[in-house]
């Protein structure tokens, strides 16, 4: 490949990885800030808010990953006396380690591709 690249120019991999079922999309970037984000917040509207994403956007994306997954990643509690809310459960905090760890391997491995490039 290196042939056909312009020896003056510097080049880079970019890209980004997620998780697929035989339903869609499970989970990217996007979805891994979601979770971040109601688990910070306690809330998938205060979570919306914080990403500039409407709440029924963030409501579909919160019901799609607990839909795919084995477990719900989050759990919700209807408004009443204490309150609605919603909460990153063991599972869905289980699910950002993974994917971070997932997300920091795939860097790695662009890293290590874009340096052959340059050689």
């Amino acid at each position: 490949m290196k042939t056909l690249l312009l020896p003056a120019k510097t080049y880079r991999l970019n890209g980004r990885v997620w998780l697929e079922t035989e339903d869609g999309r499970f989970l990217g970037i996007g979805r891994l800030e979601l979770l971040e984000h109601i688990a910070a917040l306690g809330s998938i509207s205060k979570a919306a808010q914080a990403m500039s994403m409407s709440y029924k956007r963030a409501w579909d994306l919160v019901s799609s990953l607990n839909a795919q997954a084995a477990v719900p990643l989050v759990a919700t509690q209807t408004g009443g006396t204490r309150g609605g809310g919603a909460v990153v459960t063991a599972a869905g905090h289980e699910a950002i380690t993974a994917f971070r760890a997932l997300q920091a391997r795939f860097q790695e491995f662009m890293t290590v591709e874009t340096q052959r490039l340059q050689a």
